[in-house]
């Protein structure tokens, strides 16, 4: 499964944990938006490239 993780705030303890945890069976992307500059078209596009998406 691909999952998408949206980190609003930058990246957390609890966030942290569940993107490991997740990550050892399924593909994860993580996109934090505190980190560089990102365009809505690329989200979106991203959005849609993915199974799951979790927005933190």
């Amino acid at each position: 499964m691909k999952i998408l993780h949206i980190l609003k705030d930058g990246p957390a303890k609890l966030s942290d944990e569940i993107i490991r945890s997740q990550s050892k069976d399924n593909e994860v992307k993580v996109i934090d938006l505190t980190k560089k500059s990102v365009s809505y078209e690329d989200i979106v596009d991203e959005i849609f490239l993915h199974d799951r998406v979790i927005s933190w």
